[in-house]
C-alpha cells in the first residue's frame, strides 16, 4: 500500500457535526511525507463544544453499552468515514512510526475493551454501593455509586492506538467525552469517534477537538474531570490539580533475587524490554539482578540485537520509526545520559536508518554500577534498559516510582514490602512481563476511582 496521493481531512468533530477549521496543521509520516490535514480549533469553538457537552443528556445505561460494543467492532473491523479497517492500520503505522503488528495488536484490544468497559469500571465500584436509589437495598439504607461531575476530558498520546481504550470508561459510566488528540496520531481519535457517533452517540456525548497549546488548556479548565499524558513536567505541573489525572512516565521495572535464576526469566525480560517497541509506559525500563549483572546484560544484548531494522508497515516490523531528526535528538540523549555505565549495545548510537528521511532507533543495554545510578530511571520511547546490581542492603529504594514491578523471588518478606509501598502501583510476582493488562485490573488504581464516588441513600 502506498502512501495517499490526497491528502486525508481529519476533522474537528464538534457537537453539531464535522467541521472543518481554517487553520489546519499538515500530519506527515515517519519520512516526512505529507498524510493528513488536521484541523485546529479556536479558543471560541472549545468553549462553545464543552459548554454543549455540559447541557447534553446522557444516554440511558443500556443503550451507551450497546452503541459501545457495536463502536468497537466498526472501529476494528469496518469502514468508517470512507476508511477501511486496513487502510487506516496502515496509516497509523506511517504516522506515529508504530510497528503494524502493534497497531492491528492494539485495535483489536480497544474493540475489546469497547465491550467491557463498563464491567472494568464496575470492578472499581465499592462492595458495599449499588448503581441506582431505586435498588431495594436503598430502602434499608445503602451507598449508591455516582459520577463526581458530567463532563470528562482528554489530552491524548499518539504513540499507539491502545490508549484510547481508556477513555471509553467514562463514556461507559454515562460522563460526556472531549478529545484533544495528538498531533503526531490524531487519526485513531478521529475513527473511534465517528464509529461512536454511528452507533448511537450523539454528536453532543464525544467530541474531537484539535487545537493549539493556548486553548489546549482551555479543554480542561471548562471539563469536571481531565487525564492529561506527558513526561516528568506534565505530572509536576498537575500534582496538585484535584480534577486533573497526570499520566507520565512508568519506569517499569524487573527484579531477579539470588533465590531465582535470570536465564529461566530471559524470555520475558526481553519481551517486557521490547514489546510494543519498548515505547509503552508498562515497558521494563530497568532490569536489577542480585550478583553479577554482566551476565544477564550480555544475554539481554544478544537477544535484542537479533531484531531486525524495517520500516513500521511491515509484518516483521518490531521497533519504533521516527524521523530522522528526531531519532537522532532521541541518540544524543542517551548517549548523553549513557555516560560511565558499561554498553553492550548502542554505546555507538541507536539510529539505523531506512533511507527515505526516517530511521529506526535500535535496542541499547547498558549495565550501571550501583542500584541507585540515576539512568535507571530514565525512560525512552524504544527498547532501552538499564542493567544493575541489587543488594540486600539497598532495599526497595531503588525499585520506588514505579508503574510495574516484576519481582522474581520466593523471599516473602520482601514481597511484602514492595506491595506495601504506595509508588510501586503494580507488583507482578515470578515470570509475569511488565506489559500485561487485562479489562477490570487496575493500571495505575482504577479508573473508576477517579471518576466516581459514593453517596450515602436511603429511602422510604
Amino acid at each position: 500500500m502506498s502512501v495517499l496521493s490526497q491528502l486525508l481531512c481529519i476533522d474537528a468533530l464538534g457537537p453539531k457535526g464535522a467541521y472543518r477549521a481554517h487553520n489546519r496543521l499538515t500530519v506527515t509520516d515517519v519520512a516526512g511525507h505529507p498524510l493528513a490535514e488536521l484541523s485546529l480549533v479556536p479558543r471560541l469553538f472549545v468553549t462553545r463544544a464543552m459548554a454543549a457537552l455540559h447541557k447534553a443528556q446522557t444516554l440511558p445505561l443500556e443503550d451507551r453499552l450497546t452503541a459501545l460494543s457495536r463502536a468497537g467492532k466498526l472501529f476494528a473491523t469496518g469502514e468508517v468515514d470512507g476508511m477501511s479497517s486496513t487502510e487506516y492500520q496502515y496509516m497509523v503505522s506511517r504516522m506515529s512510526g508504530t510497528p503494524l503488528s502493534i497497531v492491528r495488536g492494539a485495535v483489536e484490544a480497544v474493540a475489546h475493551y469497547a465491550a467491557k468497559a463498563y464491567w472494568s469500571a464496575q470492578q472499581a465500584r465499592p462492595i458495599g454501593a449499588v448503581n441506582d436509589w431505586r435498588d431495594p437495598q436503598a430502602r434499608e439504607g445503602t451507598a449508591v455509586w455516582i459520577r463526581r461531575g458530567n463532563v470528562f476530558a482528554v489530552h491524548a498520546p499518539g504513540n499507539e492506538p491502545g490508549v484510547h481504550s481508556l477513555w471509553l470508561e467514562p463514556l461507559a459510566l454515562g460522563y460526556r467525552v472531549a478529545v484533544r488528540p495528538s498531533r503526531r496520531e490524531p487519526l485513531t481519535p478521529y475513527r473511534l469517534i465517528q464509529a461512536l457517533r454511528a452507533c448511537g452517540f450523539g454528536d453532543d456525548q464525544v467530541v474531537l477537538l484539535p487545537t493549539d497549546y493556548d486553548a489546549a488548556d482551555e479543554i480542561l479548565r471548562q471539563a469536571d474531570l481531565s487525564m492529561v499524558y506527558g513526561g516528568q513536567e506534565v505530572i509536576e505541573k498537575y500534582a496538585a490539580n484535584p480534577t486533573v489525572l497526570p499520566n507520565g512516565p512508568g519506569r517499569s521495572k524487573i527484579l531477579v533475587t539470588a533465590d531465582s535464576d535470570w536465564r529461566s526469566s530471559l524470555d520475558i525480560i526481553v519481551a517486557s524490554i521490547s514489546n510494543m517497541g519498548g515505547t509503552a509506559c508498562i515497558n521494563t525500563t530497568a532490569v536489577f539482578v542480585e550478583g553479577d549483572p554482566a551476565p544477564a546484560a550480555q544475554a539481554i544484548a544478544e537477544r535484542l540485537a537479533t531484531i531486525p531494522s524495517l520500516p513500521p508497515e511491515n509484518e516483521q516490523a518490531v521497533l519504533p520509526a521516527y524521523s530522522l531528526e528526531a531519532a537522532k535528538k532521541i541518540e544524543r540523549y542517551l548517549l548523553d545520559k549513557a555516560a560511565g555505565t558499561r554498553a553492550y549495545l548502542g554505546g555507538d548510537g541507536v539510529v539505523d536508518e531506512l533511507g527515505d528521511g526516517s530511521a529506526v532507533l535500535r535496542p541499547a543495554v547498558h549495565q550501571l554500577g550501583n542500584p541507585f545510578a540515576e539512568q535507571a530511571n530514565i525512560e525512552l520511547a524504544f527498547p532501552c534498559v538499564w542493567v544493575a546490581p541489587w543488594t540486600r542492603e539497598a532495599g526497595i529504594a531503588p525499585l520506588k516510582n514505579t508503574l510495574v514491578l516484576t519481582a522474581v523471588t520466593r523471599d516473602e518478606k520482601l514481597l511484602d514490602e514492595l506491595l506495601a509501598d504506595t509508588t510501586i502501583k503494580n507488583l507482578y510476582i515470578g515470570n509475569h512481563p511488565t506489559y500485561w493488562m487485562a479489562p477490570g485490573i487496575p493500571h495505575d488504581g482504577y479508573l473508576g476511582e477517579f471518576l466516581m464516588r459514593a453517596k450515602a441513600v436511603i429511602r422510604d
